[in-house]
Protein backbone atom coordinates (compact mmCIF):
# COMPACT_ATOMS: atom_id res chain seq x y z
CA UNK A 1 0.00 0.00 0.00
CA UNK A 2 1.56 3.71 -0.83
CA UNK A 3 1.34 5.78 1.76
CA UNK A 4 1.77 9.62 -0.02
CA UNK A 5 3.74 12.19 2.70
CA UNK A 6 2.91 15.46 2.15
CA UNK A 7 6.76 17.28 2.19
CA UNK A 8 5.37 20.85 2.37
CA UNK A 9 3.56 20.19 5.27
CA UNK A 10 5.74 18.43 6.71
CA UNK A 11 8.51 20.82 6.05
CA UNK A 12 6.03 23.65 7.51
CA UNK A 13 5.60 21.81 11.19
CA UNK A 14 9.43 20.82 10.87
CA UNK A 15 10.16 25.10 10.81
CA UNK A 16 8.45 25.73 13.54
CA UNK A 17 10.96 23.39 16.01
CA UNK A 18 14.39 24.00 17.17
CA UNK A 19 16.63 23.66 13.74
CA UNK A 20 19.39 21.70 14.21
CA UNK A 21 23.70 22.30 13.15
CA UNK A 22 24.14 22.21 9.48
CA UNK A 23 27.72 23.11 8.57
CA UNK A 24 28.24 23.89 5.30
CA UNK A 25 31.56 24.34 3.19
CA UNK A 26 31.91 25.43 -0.52
CA UNK A 27 34.75 23.90 -2.42
CA UNK A 28 35.73 25.30 -5.53
CA UNK A 29 38.03 24.34 -8.77
CA UNK A 30 37.99 24.60 -12.30
CA UNK A 31 34.63 24.65 -13.85
CA UNK A 32 33.06 22.67 -10.75
CA UNK A 33 31.29 23.81 -7.14
CA UNK A 34 31.27 21.43 -4.51
CA UNK A 35 28.37 21.79 -1.93
CA UNK A 36 29.70 20.01 1.19
CA UNK A 37 26.83 19.57 4.49
CA UNK A 38 27.97 17.88 7.84
CA UNK A 39 24.78 16.04 8.87
CA UNK A 40 24.26 15.47 12.82
CA UNK A 41 23.33 11.58 13.92
CA UNK A 42 19.64 11.98 15.11
CA UNK A 43 17.87 14.67 12.89
CA UNK A 44 16.02 14.88 10.16
CA UNK A 45 17.07 16.50 7.11
CA UNK A 46 14.88 17.95 4.29
CA UNK A 47 16.95 19.02 1.61
CA UNK A 48 15.60 21.92 -0.75
CA UNK A 49 14.60 20.31 -4.54
CA UNK A 50 17.42 20.16 -6.79
CA UNK A 51 16.56 21.49 -10.11
CA UNK A 52 18.77 19.27 -12.10
CA UNK A 53 20.66 15.93 -12.14
CA UNK A 54 23.76 16.48 -9.94
CA UNK A 55 26.21 14.35 -8.70
CA UNK A 56 26.16 13.03 -5.06
CA UNK A 57 29.04 12.04 -3.14
CA UNK A 58 28.78 10.26 0.69
CA UNK A 59 32.00 10.89 2.36
CA UNK A 60 31.08 9.52 5.39
CA UNK A 61 28.19 8.08 7.72
CA UNK A 62 24.58 6.69 7.18
CA UNK A 63 21.27 7.90 6.23
CA UNK A 64 17.77 6.85 6.00
CA UNK A 65 16.18 7.87 2.90
CA UNK A 66 12.28 8.57 2.77
CA UNK A 67 10.52 8.02 -0.42
CA UNK A 68 7.78 10.61 0.20
CA UNK A 69 5.57 9.27 -2.58
CA UNK A 70 5.79 5.55 -1.54
CA UNK A 71 7.00 6.00 2.22
CA UNK A 72 9.63 3.62 1.48
CA UNK A 73 12.68 3.93 3.34
CA UNK A 74 16.28 2.49 2.11
CA UNK A 75 19.46 3.22 3.89
CA UNK A 76 22.55 5.14 2.40
CA UNK A 77 26.00 4.03 3.59
CA UNK A 78 29.05 6.14 2.99
CA UNK A 79 31.41 5.56 0.79
CA UNK A 80 29.07 5.92 -1.65
CA UNK A 81 28.56 7.99 -5.29
CA UNK A 82 25.50 8.43 -7.45
CA UNK A 83 24.15 10.43 -9.58
CA UNK A 84 20.66 12.76 -8.09
CA UNK A 85 17.74 12.92 -9.62
CA UNK A 86 15.68 16.35 -9.34
CA UNK A 87 13.41 16.63 -6.25
CA UNK A 88 13.84 16.54 -2.95
CA UNK A 89 15.77 14.45 -0.60
CA UNK A 90 14.14 13.48 2.58
CA UNK A 91 16.06 11.57 5.57
CA UNK A 92 16.93 10.33 9.12
CA UNK A 93 20.42 11.01 9.68
CA UNK A 94 21.81 7.51 11.65
CA UNK A 95 25.60 8.06 11.46
CA UNK A 96 27.27 11.91 11.45
CA UNK A 97 27.17 11.87 7.29
CA UNK A 98 29.45 14.55 5.53
CA UNK A 99 27.84 14.48 2.34
CA UNK A 100 28.99 16.72 -1.01
CA UNK A 101 26.63 18.35 -4.26
CA UNK A 102 29.00 18.15 -7.01
CA UNK A 103 27.93 20.92 -9.90
CA UNK A 104 29.90 21.84 -13.12
CA UNK A 105 29.72 25.65 -13.10
CA UNK A 106 32.38 28.34 -12.68
CA UNK A 107 30.32 30.68 -11.02
CA UNK A 108 31.00 31.53 -7.64
CA UNK A 109 28.28 33.83 -5.76
CA UNK A 110 26.50 31.78 -3.05
CA UNK A 111 23.39 33.25 -4.15
CA UNK A 112 23.23 32.87 -7.41
CA UNK A 113 24.69 28.83 -7.09
CA UNK A 114 21.61 28.91 -5.07
CA UNK A 115 19.29 30.27 -7.66
CA UNK A 116 20.59 28.32 -10.46
CA UNK A 117 20.75 24.73 -8.82
CA UNK A 118 17.83 25.00 -5.97
CA UNK A 119 13.90 25.41 -5.92
CA UNK A 120 12.70 26.63 -2.66
CA UNK A 121 9.84 26.03 -1.45
CA UNK A 122 7.21 28.25 -0.50
CA UNK A 123 6.99 27.57 3.12
CA UNK A 124 10.64 28.14 3.61
CA UNK A 125 10.80 31.69 1.90
CA UNK A 126 8.31 32.69 4.03
CA UNK A 127 9.91 31.22 7.52
CA UNK A 128 13.53 32.88 5.68
CA UNK A 129 11.54 36.56 4.83
CA UNK A 130 9.94 35.94 8.55
CA UNK A 131 13.41 35.25 10.04
CA UNK A 132 15.31 38.27 7.96
CA UNK A 133 12.47 40.69 9.15
CA UNK A 134 12.59 40.47 13.19
CA UNK A 135 16.30 40.27 12.42
CA UNK A 136 16.48 43.60 10.70
CA UNK A 137 14.47 44.91 14.06
CA UNK A 138 16.90 43.28 16.21
CA UNK A 139 19.73 45.15 14.66
CA UNK A 140 18.45 48.50 14.55
CA UNK A 141 21.30 49.29 17.48
CA UNK A 142 24.19 48.25 15.26
CA UNK A 143 22.89 50.37 11.94
CA UNK A 144 22.63 53.61 14.82
CA UNK A 145 26.20 52.67 15.95
CA UNK A 146 27.49 52.91 12.42
CA UNK A 147 25.72 56.18 12.06
CA UNK A 148 27.50 57.63 15.03
CA UNK A 149 30.75 55.91 14.35
CA UNK A 150 31.24 56.72 10.74
CA UNK A 151 30.16 60.72 11.96
CA UNK A 152 32.29 60.90 14.73
CA UNK A 153 35.40 60.11 12.72
CA UNK A 154 34.41 62.63 9.87
CA UNK A 155 32.83 60.57 7.16
CA UNK A 156 29.35 60.20 5.57
CA UNK A 157 27.53 56.89 5.36
CA UNK A 158 27.66 57.42 1.29
CA UNK A 159 31.69 57.92 1.57
CA UNK A 160 31.59 54.57 3.42
CA UNK A 161 29.42 52.97 0.91
CA UNK A 162 31.44 54.21 -2.33
CA UNK A 163 34.36 52.80 -0.74
CA UNK A 164 32.87 49.53 -0.41
CA UNK A 165 31.31 49.71 -4.03
CA UNK A 166 34.87 50.91 -5.74
CA UNK A 167 36.28 47.22 -7.37
CA UNK A 168 39.53 48.62 -8.33
CA UNK A 169 41.31 46.97 -5.51
CA UNK A 170 39.33 43.98 -4.79
CA UNK A 171 40.74 40.29 -5.40
CA UNK A 172 39.11 36.97 -3.90
CA UNK A 173 39.11 35.49 -0.80
CA UNK A 174 42.19 33.00 -1.20
CA UNK A 175 41.02 29.81 -1.33
CA UNK A 176 42.36 28.49 1.95
CA UNK A 177 40.11 30.65 3.51
CA UNK A 178 36.87 30.69 1.03
CA UNK A 179 35.02 27.39 2.17
CA UNK A 180 33.34 27.95 5.28
CA UNK A 181 32.69 32.55 4.59
CA UNK A 182 30.30 33.57 1.61
CA UNK A 183 29.14 36.98 0.82
CA UNK A 184 25.12 37.20 1.44
CA UNK A 185 22.42 39.60 2.13
CA UNK A 186 22.57 41.42 5.34
CA UNK A 187 20.26 42.38 7.71
CA UNK A 188 22.48 44.83 8.52
CA UNK A 189 23.45 46.96 5.73
CA UNK A 190 23.37 45.71 2.20
CA UNK A 191 25.77 42.99 1.94
CA UNK A 192 27.46 40.77 4.88
CA UNK A 193 30.21 37.82 5.40
CA UNK A 194 28.49 34.64 6.99
CA UNK A 195 30.09 31.98 8.40
CA UNK A 196 28.37 28.93 6.71
CA UNK A 197 30.38 26.49 9.20
CA UNK A 198 31.47 27.36 12.92
CA UNK A 199 34.69 29.12 13.72
CA UNK A 200 36.11 28.99 16.75
CA UNK A 201 37.07 31.79 19.24
CA UNK A 202 40.73 33.45 18.32
CA UNK A 203 40.71 31.26 14.76
CA UNK A 204 41.47 33.46 11.54
CA UNK A 205 38.46 33.66 9.89
CA UNK A 206 40.95 35.07 6.81
CA UNK A 207 42.33 38.19 4.79
CA UNK A 208 40.48 41.34 5.04
CA UNK A 209 43.98 42.82 3.06
CA UNK A 210 46.04 40.48 1.52
CA UNK A 211 49.47 42.42 0.02
CA UNK A 212 47.94 45.66 -0.80
CA UNK A 213 44.39 44.36 -2.17
CA UNK A 214 40.92 43.77 -0.52
CA UNK A 215 39.27 40.99 -0.37
CA UNK A 216 35.58 40.34 -0.16
CA UNK A 217 35.86 39.85 4.17
CA UNK A 218 37.17 43.54 4.28
CA UNK A 219 34.56 44.91 2.02
CA UNK A 220 31.38 43.30 2.91
CA UNK A 221 32.19 42.66 6.97
CA UNK A 222 29.64 44.68 8.67
CA UNK A 223 30.15 47.55 11.56
CA UNK A 224 28.52 46.09 15.04
CA UNK A 225 29.22 47.98 18.62
CA UNK A 226 29.26 44.15 20.09
CA UNK A 227 30.97 42.07 17.17
CA UNK A 228 32.04 39.14 17.03
CA UNK A 229 35.25 39.31 15.26
CA UNK A 230 37.98 41.87 15.10
CA UNK A 231 40.96 42.79 11.98
CA UNK A 232 44.48 42.51 12.98
CA UNK A 233 47.62 43.74 11.23
CA UNK A 234 50.32 41.38 11.03
CA UNK A 235 53.99 42.50 10.58
CA UNK A 236 53.62 42.63 6.61
CA UNK A 237 50.53 45.25 6.33
CA UNK A 238 48.09 42.14 6.00
CA UNK A 239 44.55 42.54 7.76
CA UNK A 240 43.08 39.70 9.38
CA UNK A 241 39.79 38.85 10.20
CA UNK A 242 40.03 36.88 14.02
CA UNK A 243 36.69 35.11 15.70
CA UNK A 244 36.69 37.30 19.35
CA UNK A 245 34.14 34.13 20.44
CA UNK A 246 32.81 30.81 18.84
CA UNK A 247 30.59 32.18 15.84
CA UNK A 248 27.96 29.45 14.80
CA UNK A 249 27.37 28.32 10.96
CA UNK A 250 24.63 27.59 9.17
CA UNK A 251 21.69 25.96 11.10
CA UNK A 252 18.30 24.29 9.67
CA UNK A 253 19.37 25.66 6.45
CA UNK A 254 20.00 29.29 7.50
CA UNK A 255 22.83 31.55 6.02
CA UNK A 256 24.95 31.46 9.58
CA UNK A 257 25.89 33.93 11.80
CA UNK A 258 27.19 37.25 10.36
CA UNK A 259 30.79 38.02 11.29
CA UNK A 260 31.01 41.75 12.53
CA UNK A 261 33.98 44.39 13.65
CA UNK A 262 33.55 47.02 15.69
CA UNK A 263 34.69 50.14 13.03
CA UNK A 264 36.16 52.04 16.01
CA UNK A 265 38.57 48.90 16.59
CA UNK A 266 39.32 49.30 12.76
CA UNK A 267 39.71 53.02 12.25
CA UNK A 268 41.96 52.80 15.08
CA UNK A 269 44.03 50.41 13.37
CA UNK A 270 44.63 53.53 10.82
CA UNK A 271 45.34 56.13 13.27
CA UNK A 272 41.84 57.43 12.74
CA UNK A 273 40.46 56.75 15.90
CA UNK A 274 39.69 58.33 18.67
CA UNK A 275 38.69 61.34 16.31
CA UNK A 276 40.79 64.34 15.91
CA UNK A 277 40.34 67.17 18.21
CA UNK A 278 37.29 69.01 17.29
CA UNK A 279 35.07 66.02 15.72
CA UNK A 280 32.33 64.37 18.65
CA UNK A 281 32.91 61.09 19.56
CA UNK A 282 31.03 58.42 19.67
Amino acid sequence: MQVAISVPQLEREMLEMPQADAPVVHRFGPGIYIREVTLRAGTIAIGHAQRFEHTNLMLIGAVAMLDPDTAAVRVLRAPLFFVGKPGRKIGYVLEETVWQNIYATEERDIDRLEEMFLDKSTGWAEHDAQARALEAVLLADAREDFLRVVTAAGFTPETVRAQSEATHDLIPIPPMYEGAVTVRESAIEGRGVFASAPIAEGAVIGPARWYGMRTPIGRYTNHHPNPNAMFHVDHMGNVWAVALRPIRGCVGGDAGEEITVDYRQVLALHGLWPPTQGAQAA
